[in-house]
Parts: structure tokens; sequence; C-alpha cells
């Protein structure tokens, strides 16, 4: 008789009915072609879905193999594109994660999902991934989870996350990587038209400056920034502006934005380079000297450590039109 091997799906309140299907369709394609392997003896996937009752007591509300024998290797807490639910509305789901981490389970979670997954206490000192816009709402109410939103998948052993909202596809092919091999893996993908070469959602993220601060002298060299963007600026510069000495400048400005000026003018003329590059023709020399680098070179070194990708390769993934620069 074939191994089965079951993965939940949680759908705790506002969980994404897409993802859900998405990853059912998913794993359905994965037994097809491990089913083509036929002296593989590959296990067959389960699928079941997981809601919780008026009681707060989770019950199976489909499942793909009803009445079948099967072991739990993994339990996926989905993306939820609506406002979360708060923590007690969330505590029966992570109680829930937490019995199944301890008898064994892999426990996982696409974009929002990492909300509950931290809830359960267990990623207590771990890294974990989110959607990049969630990265510091999940840092502020956990703050002993190392949150690295630039990661697509971190995948650390019994527990995986994923981030960004489309990211269930990248998490189910890492489960039927880890639960029926590399092959049946690329495979999936390729019958999917799926990236298996996707790592990153840094160049996905876009800087959303701190403004709800409350100090007001740094507010208005934020906006200044921004009128100016960020071209030809200077420390003295901006402390004039928050009338206030360097020194003290510096240490409120980094307390609140939570980045020092340079890294602060470096977003923003980052933020402007991306924008150039999507929407204009203009070449990448032009680019950096219009948002404030004279030398072309150090823009690049620059935008590549920020963005994850050269201003060229940015261009060929999100331009609307390839240039072939170099």
């Amino acid at each position: 008789m074939k191994t089965m091997l079951e993965i939940g799906l949680l759908l705790y309140p506002g969980a994404q009915l897409a993802a859900a299907h998405g990853l059912s369709d998913l794993f359905t394609v994965a037994n097809r072609m491990a089913a083509e392997h036929t002296d593989a003896d590959l296990p067959l996937l389960r699928v079941r879905h997981w809601s919780a009752a008026d009681d707060g007591v989770l019950r199976c509300t489909l499942d793909s193999h009803p009445d079948a024998d099967s072991r739990v290797a993994a339990v996926v807490a989905l993306p939820c594109i609506g406002s979360l639910p708060s923590t007690a509305t969330l505590q029966p789901f992570a109680d829930w994660l937490t019995r199944q981490h301890a008898e064994g389970v892999t426990l996982t979670s696409v974009c929002a999902g990492a909300f509950v997954l931290a809830q359960t206490g267990l990623l207590a000192g771990r890294a974990m991934t989110t959607h990049w816009s969630l990265a510091k709402d999940l840092s502020e109410r956990y703050p002993d989870v190392k949150v690295d939103a630039d990661k697509l998948v971190v995948d650390d052993g019994d527990i995986i996350t994923a981030g960004g909202v489309m990211a269930w596809t990248d998490l189910g092919l890492t489960l039927v990587d880890r639960l029926l091999g590399p092959t049946i893996a690329a495979n999936t993908a390729r019958f999917l038209a799926l990236d298996l070469t996707r790592h990153s959602q840094q160049y996905f993220r876009r800087f959303t400056p701190r403004l709800n601060h409350g100090d007001e002298a740094v507010l208005k060299v934020q906006h200044w920034l921004q009128r100016q963007d960020a071209r030809n600026v200077s420390l003295p510069a901006m402390a004039d502006q928050a009338g206030l000495g360097e020194r003290t400048f510096l240490r409120r400005f980094q307390l609140a934005t939570g980045l020092r000026p340079t890294e602060y003018c470096q977003q923003l003329r980052a933020a402007k380079a991306r924008e150039l590059l999507e929407l204009t023709n203009r070449s990448v020399d032009q680019i950096a000297w219009e948002v404030g680098y004279q030398d072309p070179a150090a823009f690049r070194k620059v935008f590549n450590k920020m963005v994850g990708l050269s201003p060229t390769d940015y261009r060929r993934r999100f331009g609307r039109r390839s240039l072939g620069e170099s």
C-alpha cells in the first residue's frame, strides 16, 4: 500500500482561499508527476483544509483522500490579504500548531500567515520571512523573532516561511522537493510554468518612509528631502533644515526613521531610480546622474546592494522594454 503524507492547510479567519485552492492543485499536480515514476515508490500527498468552529475547535472541512490513513508531514498557515485577525482570534490556531509541532509536524507559513506561526512562540530567536510590507509590524508584535523580509523562503528545518502573497507557489514547491524529491518539484514547476530560481523578494520591496514618529523637526527634513529627491544634500544642510546641531540631528533622525541620514537618502534615490528604470528609456548613466550620483559605477554598486539586482537586470525584469544596456 502506498505511503500517504498529509499536508494541512490552515484556514484562519481571512485566510486567502485562492492560496488554499492553488496549493491543493499544486499538490495534485505533484502527485500526478510522482505517479509517472512507477519504479520510485514515491508517497502520495494528501491535502486537508482545517478551520475553527464556533467553539474554537479545529475541524477538517476538505479532504482530498477521505478515510485514508496518513501521517501529517506539514501544516501551512495561509496568506491573508485583508486585515489580520486579532491575537485572541488567532490563539486557537496557534495552540493547534504548537500541538502539531510537538508531534513532529513541519510548520510553514505564507505572507501574513507568519503572524499565526510567530504567535506559537516557537520562532523566538529564529529567522523567518513574511511579505516585505508586513515585516515592521511582525517585528514589533513579536520582537524576539528575527524577520528577514528580503528572502522569499526561509527553510529552518522544522519551520519554513515564505514571503509574498503569491509565494505559496514557492512554499508548495519547497514542500514537494522535501517530500517527493527535487525531480518531482522540477517537473511540477515546469508543468505549472513556475520559476524555481526565485530566491529573493528584495527587488519587490518599496521604500516606505516612517512619517508617524512625532518628531516635527525630523519630519520637516523628510519632506524637504522628498522635494529635493535627496539630491545635492549634506548633513549640515539637513541639520540646518531641522534647526538642530548636527550630533543632535543625527541622533533624533535615526531614532525617528530607523535609518542614518545617508541610508535614508540612498533609499530615496534608489526609489527614484527604480521609477526611471521602469518607465523611461534613459540610459543607466543618465539615471545615475539624475538621482544624484556623479559616478555611475558608485550608483550601480549602491543600487545592486539595496535592490538585489543591477540597474540593467532590474530594467530587464520590470521595465517597459529591454534596452540591452551593459
